[in-house]
């Protein structure tokens, strides 16, 4: 099976012309960003896929050995970018996905032209060594990550609608509940581990793109003093906090999302 096959690719807008490349966060698909991709097919070749696990991937593609470590899913990035033949790309990364992106950008740095990081996280589990203020300590990690290895369904259909904030829209947080739900249970376990245990700090200054931080309001899984964390690390970023309340805006929130993008866009061309 060829990449774009494993990875379910999406390609929409201007073939040819530069890049976006729309990167779902842990339990999502590249449905989650449907708002979002047609604003920008006017004048952008726009690409969604599904990492390996998750989504319309190819389950059967997925080695546990291979996918434990998150520069495993920044170097599928890289690879399909090329497989694909994209230039110029803007390379938008949701959640852990945003730091993919970060390990995409830093080891071919060639291809991407910029990034646009969304409810971004380093590191989730504070340091107190150091003063960094992830949003939980290694023991509310572990107490996730127990539940969720117990009762992935369980844990799914609790966690999704608080991780999507909302609570007047209930409609959201079950579609997340959804999305979550039909992620296989030991892809989820591992990746769930993967993403609340790693710590990307020291990768941040090595960022050469133009890089746009999108923070939201009351996000429970990237809070404040992450997001700023990830702003103040990157060398010359832009930092925009929206209004936007939860953890994905581009579902909760698209056309404040859509407008934080084109704006910072906009001011690089």
């Amino acid at each position: 099976m060829d990449l774009v096959q494993r990875h379910a690719v999406t390609r929409t807008g201007r073939l040819g012309a530069p890049a976006m490349v729309l990167g779902p966060g842990f339990g999502c698909d590249q449905d989650m960003w449907r708002h979002v991709a047609p604003a920008f097919e006017s004048d952008h070749e726009v690409v969604r896929f599904d990492h390996v696990g998750s989504g319309q991937s190819d389950v059967s593609a997925y080695d546990p050995e291979h996918y434990d470590d998150l520069q495993a899913y920044a170097d599928d990035i890289v690879l399909l970018s090329r497989e694909l033949g994209l230039r110029d790309i803007v390379l938008v990364g949701h959640s852990v996905a945003a730091m993919m992106a970060v390990l995409a950008q830093r080891a071919a740095p060639d291809l991407f032209a910029a990034l646009v990081l969304v409810g971004p996280s380093a590191c989730y589990v504070d340091d107190l060594e150091t003063g960094y203020v992830g949003g939980f300590d290694e023991r509310d990690v572990e107490e996730l990550l127990e539940l969720l290895g117990s009762n992935y369904l369980g844990w799914s259909r609790s966690m999704a609608p608080v991780i999507m904030g909302n609570a007047d829209r209930p409609e959201l947080g079950q579609e997340l509940t959804d999305s979550f739900c039909r992620t296989d249970p030991d892809v989820a376990r591992q990746f769930a581990r993967l993403t609340f245990t790693s710590d990307n700090r020291a990768d941040l200054p090595h960022v050469s793109a133009p890089t746009l931080v999108l923070q939201c309001t009351d996000d429970t899984i990237a809070p404040l003093s992450a997001g700023r964390y990830v702003h103040d690390a990157i060398p010359d970023s832009t930092w925009v906090h929206l209004d936007a309340v939860g953890h994905l805006p581009h579902l909760s929130s698209p056309d404040e999302t859509i407008a934080a993008i084109r704006s910072f866009l906009d001011a690089r061309a």
